[in-house]
């Protein structure tokens, strides 16, 4: 019998497994923010929001997901390569785009390395939409 795949809410009990998972996963740009203490931080301040995918009890995919009370946002969807085009990812966005709109949220965006053609086309794919006309700019502090 094949193991069936959950979606369920992320906790921070998560973290080690989904922190092995974006360390493995290209495309992926990790950072200091991405500590345990801060990712606990953005769970709190977005509860309901962030989602795993597991499989037999193992983490193999995840997608971090927050909102400004006027934007969302969507970080480090990751599917194990060996979990690819099953649906997996798509999965997780949808849970976070339901959650979205149920807090009143009607637009999200979300980042990807201008060098990561496989992220790009599964964004356009799903129906996200490249934005030419914005560009971002960053300031460590």
């Amino acid at each position: 019998m094949k193991n069936q795949i959950i979606i369920r809410e992320m906790k921070i009990e998560d973290y080690e497994e989904v922190l092995s998972l974006w360390q493995g996963v290209e495309g992926i740009g990790l950072s200091d923010s991405d500590n345990k203490d801060e990712i606990n931080i953005f769970l709190d301040r977005n509860v309901g929001l962030s989602f795993v995918a597991e499989e037999a009890h193992k983490v193999i995919g995840t997608v971090l997901c927050g909102h400004d009370g006027r934007r969302g946002f969507l970080y480090h969807l990751s599917v194990d390569s060996l979990h690819r085009g099953k649906g997996i990812g798509r999965n997780l966005v949808d849970h976070c785009i339901i959650r979205l709109r149920e807090e009143g949220i009607r637009k999200c965006h979300l980042f990807v390395f201008t060098t990561n053609q496989k992220g790009k086309t599964f964004w356009e794919y799903i129906g996200f939409k490249e934005r030419s006309n914005l560009g971002i700019y960053s300031l460590d502090i």
